[in-house]
């Protein structure tokens, strides 16, 4: 998690599961499908003792089209978010100095107009959320908070999909993941949280 450590577990996760979803999906054709590739920002949260801080956020997003008209289109859409490192800023000599993420978030997607070049949509998914926390905490110690946190995890959100040609197109959206609280390790600071990520990238769409 640190910079030029090893490469954090939920990295690992994210190129495996990009890898095994664009080799899945390739060969079937006879339905419209999309994988997105993107790459986004998360904001930074003030918990009050503390301050969750901005990430990057890598995102792959596959989604496969159950209905369609001229109006809108329904879609089943697999959302997958790493961000390897977000610093924590606490006053608080016990509070971990930083954490990674990882989301898994299955849904369904809504794209109105979905034939026109300008196509915008909203979105919302539930699913699997692993936290992993650093080794050491703000005062240099080491840390005895547990290494990783599994939790549930809602997600929404809407973008705009701009077509460029037959099969591909740009993609610019804000996400919204609503998770557990990190294992912080400052008592004033549990429930959950909101974790928002605005970003854009490229869309491969293949099929009927």
């Amino acid at each position: 998690m640190r910079p030029g450590g090893r490469i954090p577990e939920c990295m690992r996760t994210f190129i495996l599961v990009s890898l095994l979803l664009t080799a899945a999906t390739l060969s079937c054709a006879e339905t419209r499908h999309e994988l997105a590739l993107t790459l986004g920002r998360l904001a930074s949260n003030d918990r009050g003792a503390l301050t969750a801080g901005s990430g990057t956020g890598l995102q792959a997003n596959y989604g496969i089209r159950l209905a369609a008209n001229s109006t809108a289109g329904l879609y089943f859409e697999s959302h997958f978010l790493a961000s390897p490192h977000r610093e924590v800023a606490s006053a608080a000599p016990q509070a971990i100095r930083d954490f990674a993420s990882l989301y898994v978030t299955p849904g369904l997607r809504v794209k109105f107009v979905p034939a026109a070049r300008l196509s915008p949509w909203v979105a919302a998914g539930g699913g699997y959320g692993l936290f992993e926390h650093s080794r050491e905490l703000q005062d240099g110690s080491p840390s005895t908070v547990a290494r990783s946190q599994s939790h549930f995890v809602f997600h929404f959100g809407g973008g705009l999909d701009l077509r460029l040609n037959r099969f591909l197109s740009a993609r610019f959206e804000v996400r919204d993941f609503f998770t557990a609280s990190p294992l912080y390790n400052v008592p004033s600071v549990s429930g959950r949280q909101h974790n928002v990520v605005a970003g854009g990238g490229l869309i491969l769409s293949w099929g009927e």
